[in-house]
């Protein structure tokens, strides 16, 4: 633990909301990130040497080689962000370093985002908002033929993760008139399969074959690497679509690239990618795809929400209790 006579140094890697940094100032020594530059990982490794608490993103790549040039102060890793697959757990633990992290808090955002991109990947949105400002001047109007999309009522979505996240898209999915399947490491409650009128999939495999929509809602983690494969791929209906606002390592994105080019996916609606900030050019450039830079979780509000979580698990760490947030590798 810091000494009680100085304010624990508090290193961010990316800049936070204002209101988010005006506390962190008022209760920490406070180092920011002012112009927002990602840091190297030789940067994250110096500040490592001298923080008594790192703050760093999903983006940052916080693994073993970076902790084992930790000093003997660093005893919290606060990540601003519910996933941790950027976090070397195992390294953390062995060191006696504490991660945190904060759940919850983007639920609803991550679920409106998931949802819009069920709507917008089968309707055309993108593509026809695109047409009309490139044609603005030439675009001749209404036509019963032209820019036809698929209806999303009455079909069968998918759902890979049942957690807070896949149980928030289904509720509006089903509002929507969407059938709701999932597949889940456990089967949810019998309450909650009853209200969203859901079927279970034991076998990813079957319910892949059968229904319209897929959505990612599950974590990256080495079991869900490629979850969806080449060979899962391919047991898609042509006619299916997949959204993915989980991560992107969850699903082949060459092959998922290969199959929308090849017409044997109708297309996709994607938040995340398997090599961000790369993104495939074969997915940038077909109109069957809707491609959005990682933002589902992007709300003044949530990202708030975010900064307040980090800060309550960082102030109840020092204050010798156990953080609400903290992880443990068993669960991912």
């Amino acid at each position: 633990m810091p000494n009680s006579a100085r304010k624990p140094i508090v290193i961010v890697t990316r800049k936070l909301p204002d209101v988010v940094e005006t506390r962190m100032r008022e209760l920490f020594d406070a180092r920011l990130n002012v112009d927002d530059s990602p840091l190297t990982q030789s940067q994250i490794a110096e500040a490592l040497k001298v923080a008594d608490v790192l703050v760093p993103t999903v983006t940052d790549r916080i693994d073993r080689a970076v902790i084992s040039q930790a000093g003997p102060q660093l005893r919290l890793i606060a990540n601003f962000g519910t996933g941790v697959d950027n976090i070397d757990l195992d390294t953390a633990r062995n060191r006696g370093i504490t991660v945190t992290n904060t759940p919850g808090v983007l639920t609803e955002d991550t679920a409106d985002m998931t949802m819009a991109l069920i709507l917008a990947a089968p309707r055309r949105l993108v593509e026809g908002a695109d047409y009309l400002k490139a044609h603005k001047d030439t675009w001749t109007g209404w036509s019963p033929t032209w820019m036809l999309g698929h209806r999303i009522y009455g079909k069968r979505l998918g759902i890979i993760g049942m957690g807070r996240i896949g149980s928030a898209v289904a509720r509006r999915a089903k509002a929507f008139g969407l059938q709701i399947h999932y597949h889940n490491r456990r089967r949810v409650g019998l309450d909650l399969e009853k209200e969203l009128e859901a079927t279970y999939w034991e076998s990813l495999d079957q319910m892949l074959t059968r229904v319209d929509i897929v959505s990612v809602n599950c974590p990256h983690t080495p079991g869900t690497y490629h979850l969806l494969s080449a060979r899962r791929l391919r047991l898609l209906k042509p006619s299916a679509y997949i959204v993915n606002t989980a991560r992107g390592e969850v699903i082949d994105e060459n092959e998922l690239a290969r199959l929308i080019e090849a017409g044997a996916i109708a297309g996709a609606g994607l938040d995340v990618f398997e090599h961000e900030p790369a993104v495939n050019p074969k997915l940038l450039a077909s109109d069957r795809v809707v491609a959005m830079p990682h933002m589902s979780s992007a709300t003044i509000e949530g990202r708030i929400d975010m900064g307040e979580k980090v800060i309550i698990n960082i102030k109840a760490f020092l204050d010798g209790h156990a953080p609400p947030d903290r992880v443990h590798p068993a669960m991912f």
